[in-house]
């Protein structure tokens, strides 16, 4: 088994998310089952421990989570189902 396939079939995705009151996201779940909240979604994701996202700086000068562009909208953090 080659080094570089191991990792991919270990990423995981987020299937489902949590929001507050306000409408932002504080958990996210993952295809393992997993949830974790958004801080940690953020680390993982610097981690290529969660695949589809990437952490970007805001305006606000905030770190967020953002799916990557792929042209779809129904796989967007803010479409996906919530739990």
């Amino acid at each position: 088994m080659e080094q570089g396939n191991t990792q991919q079939n270990q990423q995981e995705e987020v299937v489902a998310v949590r929001k507050n009151g306000d409408g932002d996201i504080v958990d996210l779940k993952l295809t393992s089952g997993k949830v974790v909240d958004y801080k940690t979604a953020q680390s993982m994701v610097k981690n290529n421990e969660i695949q589809n996202l990437n952490v970007f700086k805001g305006r606000d000068n905030e770190e967020h989570l953002r799916s990557n562009a792929d042209g779809r909208k129904d796989n967007n953090l803010d479409n996906l189902p919530n739990f």
